[in-house]
């Protein structure tokens, strides 16, 4: 008999040490159907419980071991955080989605929280839902690109630098679960209704409807890398089941498989590097993953890794952020029941202590190639790869000038703008037709600064990058990323300082609330 082969074979997972992992953790009770946890290369999200509204822990990733206590926390939500998620395209920038209806960007200062200061004020307030957010993503190669969906069965998809809703779109259920494709042109969701659906994401457009799994419990889909779609979901007699679709018809599987009877919903996460796909139910103890392939049955089981604790949530490390001199392909951390934070790393045995570029081909890196802007006009672009030969090392961002979209400069006024009324798309999925007009947006309490999303262009900076002539007449050659350094290290620096001016200004209010009511018990 022809034994398939894979260099996939013998990836193992291994539970770190515990003094690797992190302790004491208030992990969130909620009963939503969320991964409550999000890592990137230099912070790890958790959310947690907390009294009178929502909160979420931030750590800097090499902060292993016990958590305080009175942790500084991400607390400006006022009823429970259900969802967070890291922008792919910086790592001091989160979105939090919550049952206060509204969602958030925060920006994360340089090496975590400050100690015992909770950070209560976001860069971004994206308020136009009527009901719970449950769900957020990151448009892969757009910048500043956000997407929300609630419980009010809309999913809109922001421009977060202007906190302006770009496209609206009216599904006929709650929305379950939302995955982008490679290069972020369309957009597949599994709504409560069963229906799975794929979506052009610019208009709002039903491309493609069916219902892949016939149980009525929570389904789940993820685009792969060459636009085929895995889904989890149920069967009628509520067994558990995987499958795989081509991206163009529902009416047929390439594959499906039946695991078993647990009630828990199963994540997917999918890596369009190896083509590997790890399966973590809720309230399970393993860990299922299988290779992804051209050849049938499509979809290859590798094993799974079994422990004695159930996990109730699941962060996702992206592959920039692994040890690949460990030959590490995959790395989780799973929250436990009992507030522990379980490291396991997925590794590929070798013996060689060369690097393994069979393993660790070119991979997304933290560069968009599009501004939100260019998106919207119709432009798609792939990801930037990078290589991890010589380990990842974050660079400063270097934007190309072509890619300036509106930018906070010196010299600007304080002043707040008014927010523009540019005509939004909302489309009524069920009947597939643009319906018009702009859904109506709650007013803010008070204007939010906007996240600066450019430079200012290198002509307006000549005493800085230069070389004088020979005759010290005049400028002769400028070194174009000697100007953008300090183009981003002001932008930068106007980000961070405007964040502190509006935390002062938050406690200057609370500190003349508080003598205000001193005075009024002490006439």
């Amino acid at each position: 008999m022809f034994m398939r082969r894979s260099k996939f074979k013998h990836v193992f997972g291994k539970p770190a040490r515990k003094d690797a992992c992190y302790e004491d953790i208030r992990i969130t009770k909620s009963s939503w159907d969320a991964r409550f946890c999000a890592v990137n290369p230099k912070y790890l999200a958790i959310i947690t419980e907390a009294a009178g509204g929502g909160a979420f822990l931030v750590l800097p990733i090499e902060k292993v071991g016990r958590v305080e206590r009175d942790a500084p926390l991400v607390a400006g939500h006022k009823a429970a955080v259900l969802d967070i998620q890291w922008c792919p395209h910086s790592d001091d920038l989160i979105a939090s989605a919550s049952e206060d209806t509204t969602v958030k960007v925060w920006h994360i200062p340089e090496g975590g929280l400050e100690p015992g200061v909770n950070l209560t004020v976001p860069v971004a307030d994206l308020v136009a839902h009527q009901r719970r957010v449950g769900l957020v993503a990151w448009h892969p190669t757009a910048e500043h690109c956000l997407l929300s969906a609630g419980a009010d069965n809309m999913l809109f998809i922001w421009n977060v630098a202007t906190e302006e809703p770009l496209v609206e779109i009216m599904l006929p259920d709650m929305v379950l679960s939302v995955s982008f494709n490679y290069n972020g042109s369309r957009l597949v969701t599994t709504c409560k209704d069963r229906h799975t659906r794929v979506l052009n994401p610019r208009t709002g457009e039903v491309l493609l409807e069916g219902i892949c799994h016939q149980g009525s419990k929570p389904q789940q889909a993820v685009y792969l890398k060459d636009d085929r779609i895995f889904t989890t979901g149920f069967s009628p007699m509520s067994e558990r089941q995987y499958a795989l679709w081509k991206g163009t018809d529902f009416t047929e599987p390439l594959h499906i498989q039946e695991l078993d009877t647990s009630n828990g919903v199963m994540f997917p996460f999918y890596d369009p590097d190896t083509n590997l796909m790890y399966l973590c139910g809720k309230g399970d103890s393993t860990i299922r993953y299988f290779e992804i392939t051209d050849e049938e049955p499509y979809v290859h089981f590798i094993n799974m890794l079994t422990s004695s604790d159930p996990q109730r949530g699941m962060g996702w490390m992206p592959k920039r952020g692994l040890d690949v001199n460990q030959c590490e392909i995959a790395r989780f951390y799973k929250l436990h029941t009992k507030g522990l934070c379980e490291v396991i790393p997925f590794t590929v045995p070798r013996k060689s202590e060369l690097f393994q570029d069979d393993l660790y081909p070119d991979t997304i890196g933290d560069t968009p190639p599009l501004t939100v802007d260019e998106w919207m006009a119709g432009k798609d672009a792939d990801p930037i790869l990078i290589s991890l030969k010589d380990g990842y090392v974050p660079k400063t961002r270097s934007k190309p000038k072509s890619r300036l979209i509106k930018s906070h400069i010196a010299g600007e006024s304080d002043q707040p703008t008014q927010p523009k009324h540019t005509p939004s798309t909302r489309q009524s999925a069920s009947a597939a037709k643009t319906t018009g007009g702009q859904h109506s947006t709650p007013s803010k309490p008070e204007p939010r600064q906007r996240l600066s999303t450019g430079g200012v262009a290198a002509s307006r900076h000549t005493s800085h990058g230069e070389q004088m002539n020979s005759n010290g007449t005049g400028p002769a050659v400028i070194d174009p990323e000697v100007v953008q350094q300090l183009v981003d290290d002001m932008r930068k620096m106007k980000i961070i300082i405007k964040g502190h001016e509006r935390r002062i200004k938050h406690m200057e209010e609370q500190a003349k609330l508080l003598e205000g009511g001193t005075a009024a018990d002490n006439p």
